[in-house]
């Protein structure tokens, strides 16, 4: 008996691109486990490497906020999209953004036992809510920047209402120079970083576990080219670099003109303003990000229901 299930199948065909057939023999060879078989197809060259898909489990929304040269950015999940499209809703994710801006560090916990605009605490609003609502929500996550001087730059991607999105970006920029340099620089960072998924600002921040199961992956392509042990080295070697330039926003390429380093384009501008401009920091939260949601059968539903 396979040890995966057609939903198996389906999520490491959307995870990586790969066919139907490759998918499940891949499945089969690692006994099951998802994200083994995408290191397997990966390794053979049938996957995209880390392929960025926005098919988010979970709904809700993210919200931003800034204030001097602090910002925030904080995601609430709800079970349906037709939550996150009520107002009382988007309501209590705007204020508990704001709420977040007093809180320090990026702690969810000290977030709920906050005060809440208007009375009470963000977990006793969001126990309200849901029993008003009548759907589980969570205060999922958190994250600030801040500068010394300079600027935070807020962005939200399609955004549902002001502040509030699926996807939320802030850009901390340390700088001397006016709003009317920084602003439009940070805005054109904040929509790259939307759409580039960097993991980190720069290659020695990217995760370790992350460059070792890109190593190993690696290293299973090179062995399998049958070239001598000191080509395969500096095959890996060049597969890391590689990874890590495309994975690191300073080295990314700029999404606007295709060829343009991030670093170089922040050079740029203070170049250009005549005061150094330094990229300090950066959020980016897109709803769902590493949560699964448990994938249903309708028809399968409807026919225990009639059995039933």
């Amino acid at each position: 008996m396979a040890d995966y299930t057609a939903a198996d199948v389906k999520a490491l065909r959307e995870k990586t691109g790969a066919g139907m057939m490759d998918c499940k023999k891949a499945l089969a060879e690692t006994n099951g486990d998802v994200e083994a078989a995408v290191d397997a197809l990966r390794a053979k060259g049938l996957a995209a490497a880390q392929k960025k898909s926005s098919r988010t489990a979970a709904e809700g929304l993210v919200g931003v906020a800034v204030e001097g040269t602090k910002g925030v950015a904080v995601e609430v999940n709800s079970e349906t999209d037709f939550v996150a499209k009520n107002d009382q809703f988007q309501d209590f994710v705007r204020k508990t953004t704001e709420t977040a801006l007093n809180v320090a560090g990026d702690d969810v916990e000290a977030l709920k036992a906050a005060s809440y605009p208007g009375g009470g605490t963000v977990a006793d609003t969001l126990t309200s809510n849901v029993a008003t609502i009548g759907e589980n929500q969570q205060v999922r996550r958190m994250k600030s920047v801040s500068v010394s001087q300079g600027i935070v730059v807020p962005y939200v991607h399609n955004a549902a209402a002001t502040n509030l999105g699926k996807i939320g970006v802030l850009v901390a920029l340390e700088s001397e120079a006016g709003a009317d340099v920084l602003e439009p620089l940070g805005k054109q960072l904040a929509m790259h970083i939307a759409a580039a998924f960097p993991m980190a600002l720069n290659a020695n921040d990217l995760d370790a576990d992350v460059i070792e199961r890109e190593r190993a992956i690696a290293a299973e392509k090179a062995a399998e080219s049958g070239k001598p042990a000191e080509v395969q080295e500096k095959m890996v070697d060049g597969a890391i670099k590689k990874f890590a330039k495309e994975n690191a926003l300073l080295s990314q390429v700029f999404v606007m003109d295709n060829k343009t380093p991030i670093a170089d384009v922040v050079a740029q501008a203070a170049k250009a303003s005549g005061s150094a401009i330094v990229l300090k920091d950066y959020v980016r939260f897109q709803l769902g990000e590493g949560i699964e949601k448990e994938e249903s059968d309708f028809a399968a539903e409807v026919a225990a229901a009639v059995k039933g």
